[in-house]
């Protein structure tokens, strides 16, 4: 099973052996360290635990701890494995994943703020005639339901983005171990700067930061 923990740095741009030209999401991958291994017996659930971003900052007493013996990391992030094939102290880097490699990407999306329904939902609008004045991008009517309540799952105008968005069956174009950096073909959820978690397509993983 192969997985990773990164941040997405920017889309960028490769050009192949036959000069076709990819777009690519290029993603820092810092060297992940298995801080710990989680266990049915101990935890009643199989994960491995992996820190990234090392930092200089002061740890809390707990936090050093439980990384005694590892450099103090700033982002820790737990994966859902069936099979625990890693032990403490393991790094993972750039170079677990090959070129060809599809792999699937989780992140958090943008976050879009308050959005109408034609944006958040692709509603049409109303037609732009006489008789419609101030209505072409309102949701129009949810119907009474004798003065119930609002149907559960109404599409309406509200909250946008800020999810946790998996984007599948991408390809590695890319490894560049020197930069720690990995070209990933198309596009990947979130900002600049985003933590992704990037996996194998046989890997059935869950991660919880």
């Amino acid at each position: 099973m192969k997985y990773m923990i990164g941040s997405k740095e920017e889309m960028s741009q490769e050009f192949l052996e036959d000069g076709t030209v990819t777009p690519v999401t290029l993603v820092r991958v810092e060297p992940n360290v298995v801080t710990d291994i989680r266990t049915i017996e101990r935890d009643g659930y199989v994960a491995v635990q992996l820190g990234t971003r090392a930092t200089a900052k002061p740890l809390s007493r707990p936090e050093l701890g439980h990384l005694k013996g590892l450099p103090n990391l700033q982002t820790i992030v737990e994966v859902r494995v069936p099979l625990v094939d890693k032990k403490k102290g393991d790094i993972i880097d750039v170079t677990h994943f090959s070129v060809g490699d599809r792999v699937d990407v989780m992140g958090t999306s943008k976050g879009r703020g308050f959005q109408g329904v034609v944006r958040r939902h692709h509603f049409r609008g109303s037609p732009a005639t006489h008789g419609h004045k101030d209505q072409l991008r309102m949701p129009g009517s949810i119907a009474s339901h004798r003065q119930g309540p609002v149907i559960r799952g109404q599409r309406m105008g509200g909250r946008m983005g800020g999810e946790q968005v998996t984007v599948k069956n991408l390809e590695i174009v890319a490894v560049y171990p020197e930069k720690n950096i990995v070209a990933i073909k198309g596009a990947v959820p979130g900002a600049r700067g985003t933590l992704l978690m990037v996996m194998a397509r046989d890997s059935k993983t869950i991660w919880q930061k």
